[in-house]
């Protein structure tokens, strides 16, 4: 499936199987999870990608190839490829365990043809092993959801009561991971979305309630997974002083002009950007520990745009995810 121009629908094509660099590996797509930076992509409001593309960036799959200088990966291996699809290695961001920052960064399903497709090719420093426990289409959502959805909780740092606004694929992964650390999340969800609220709270929020309202005790963290600037001060006004307010998205609308009384009391306003494949290797070892259930709604690789639809009118609980046959 494959977006030609920003604003279109995506086409079916039939191309052929991707070529591989020494370093690569192809893989026999199994399942690609949808994800809201790929509405992004297709809307133009990220406007770098790859043209034609093929979206995808929660790929797993089974090697189906292996370029010559590929050493640790081998046929028939299941692994997942997320985002960060490729870096120099050589850069200050890099070298300073900063490789998410790195300015040649390459990433999956924008600047790189990704996983709404039967074949994909990844590099294989950023292919990681899928516990064997998860099926295909379970695991896929781990593999952006769940990574950067980590990352953002790993910013809060020691923060207990951790509120979350949007509760959607992200945050239904992210809870569980929350509640297996001992933190309490208070969930917010767009007005009038009580089916959200009620996800929320069947996934383990300790409270759910929409985005305006306040939280029932103050919080010490909080994480915006909506791409909606209008949430940094209503945040702010959540989170007690020394608190901090997570942006996880790669895209959000511009932030409104606030007073600074509700971010003075040395409260923190920061963005999560990407991952490191540290954040991968961490994150899913913690999942072969701790079971981490991912409600997926699945959709045939031909209906993409009626799964990336569904994402966008917020009528999707848990993750949408294209099955490849």
């Amino acid at each position: 499936m494959v977006l030609e121009l920003p604003g279109q629908p995506l086409v079916e094509r039939e191309l052929p199987r991707p070529r591989l660099g020494p370093s690569q590996v192809l893989l026999r797509v199994r399942a690609c999870a949808v994800c809201r930076t790929d509405l992004h992509i297709l809307d133009g409001e990220l406007p770098q990608a790859k043209r034609p593309l093929v979206p995808g960036h929660q790929i797993v799959g089974t090697v189906a190839g292996c370029g010559r200088r590929v050493t640790r990966l081998r046929l028939g291996d299941r692994v997942g490829v997320p985002w960060l699809g490729w870096t120099c290695d050589c850069c200050g961001y890099c070298r300073s365990s900063r490789e998410n920052l790195c300015d040649r960064a390459r990433f999956t399903g924008y600047h790189r043809d990704g996983g709404y497709a039967e074949y994909a090719a990844a590099y294989e420093r950023y292919c990681f092993p899928i516990p064997p426990d998860y099926s295909d289409v379970q695991a896929a959502p781990l593999l952006c959801a769940g990574l950067i959805g980590f990352r953002s909780l790993r910013m809060t740092g020691e923060a207990r009561r951790v509120g979350f606004y949007g509760f959607g694929s992200a945050a239904h992964v992210l809870v569980q991971a929350a509640l297996h650390q001992g933190r309490q999340v208070y969930a917010f969800t767009r007005p009038g979305d009580r089916a959200g609220q009620r996800f929320a709270l069947r996934s383990g929020a300790a409270w759910a309630g929409e985005s305006g309202e306040r939280p029932p005790v103050p919080l010490d963290a909080a994480i915006i997974f909506a791409p909606a600037g209008e949430l940094v001060p209503a945040a702010l006004k959540a989170v007690a002083k020394g608190g901090s307010v997570i942006c996880a998205g790669i895209h959000m609308s511009d932030i409104p002009a606030f007073p600074y009384s509700i971010l003075w009391g040395e409260r923190v306003v920061r963005s999560v950007a990407n991952l490191t494949r540290r954040d991968g290797e961490e994150f899913l070892e913690l999942a072969s520990r701790v079971t981490i259930a991912t409600q997926v709604n699945p959709f045939a690789l031909g209906d993409a745009n009626q799964a990336l639809t569904a994402l966008r009118s917020g009528s999707i609980q848990g993750t949408a995810v294209l099955v490849v046959d």
